[in-house]
């Protein structure tokens, strides 16, 4: 199933995607693609429904219908940093022994194709194409050879990422990470079972149609059940939060010279069988 949220910012409305691309209204059978319709019980139901009974949405995804943060309500928005071999390479930085978290707060989660906002005072504002983890079955000290079954589904996220505020001020990386609008979220989650190959899945990033970023899952240092188990060590894990899993090489700050964005953009992305974002870029706000 390829689940989503469609309509105006902060009312928006449970639905699925059909095989022919449109949207069904699923807000007569669920709340919203959140909390314990993320459970596998929830996730049944929904695959037991007829998808011909459900109300078609007017509009073309992505285009003439918005479409919200395929996750409502989320919990936590937990990131992994240098997760792939080819990015800390780039990076310059060593593999780090265990998995790097930080976090990104979820007053940044956006829609896929709603604009990004380049914060007061950022001169480093950079793009990071991510698989995102969303939790289904809540669990802690999950094992590794169970981790799968807590997984509601994936999508992609856009880690957008001020690495002046992430790297070179005091503090953590945190508040780098979570300005407003630095998380789009789609646009749709996909469940497992859709998925061909969680770990030879194609990723990549456009800025202007130029091609930044191009890699693949093939080489994520620690592989989702890892991360899920790891991750579950430190803290509960509750349906509906989300774990973005790092990105391949081709961002920003990596380049040389280096490129930030500026404003005036347009950010593209997509990750194989998970769907596309397209995103503005917003000038920095003045004081």
């Amino acid at each position: 199933m390829k689940l989503l949220r469609y309509g105006a910012p902060g009312s928006e409305k449970p639905g699925l995607l059909d095989t022919s691309g449109r949207v069904r209204d699923l807000s007569q059978v669920v709340p919203d693609i959140a909390g314990e319709t993320l459970r596998p019980a929830g996730l049944k139901a929904l695959r037991e429904i007829d998808v011909e009974t459900l109300p078609l949405v007017d509009g073309t995804p992505q285009e003439s219908l918005r479409l919200g943060a395929c996750v409502g309500g989320i919990g936590k928005f937990i990131c992994i940093g240098l997760n792939y071999a080819d990015h800390a390479e780039e990076a310059g930085m060593a593999i780090p022994p265990e998995p790097v978290i930080f976090n990104k707060w979820t007053s940044a989660v956006v829609g896929p194709n709603d604009a990004i906002q380049i914060p007061r005072d950022s001169v480093k504002t950079d793009w990071e194409v991510e698989l995102g983890v969303v939790i289904g079955e809540p669990g802690t000290y999950i094992d590794e050879a169970d981790a799968m079954n807590h997984v509601a589904g994936f999508c992609i996220i856009n880690d957008v990422s001020e690495r002046e505020f992430q790297l070179e001020r005091a503090g953590t990386w945190d508040k780098g990470k979570g300005c407003d609008t630095f998380g789009p979220t789609g646009p749709w989650l996909v469940t497992p079972d859709e998925v061909a190959d969680l770990n030879d899945l194609d990723m990549w990033l456009d800025v202007d149609g130029k091609r930044q970023q191009s890699g693949s899952t093939a080489t994520l240092i620690y592989k989702v059940p890892h991360l899920v188990s790891y991750c579950s060590r430190f803290m509960s894990l509750q349906p509906g939060d989300v774990i973005s899993t790092g990105t391949p090489p081709g961002v920003g700050m990596g380049q040389k010279p280096p490129r930030y964005l500026k404003g005036g953009e347009v950010v593209t992305l997509g990750i194989a069988g998970l769907g596309e974002q397209r995103s503005s870029v917003l000038p920095a706000l003045r004081a």
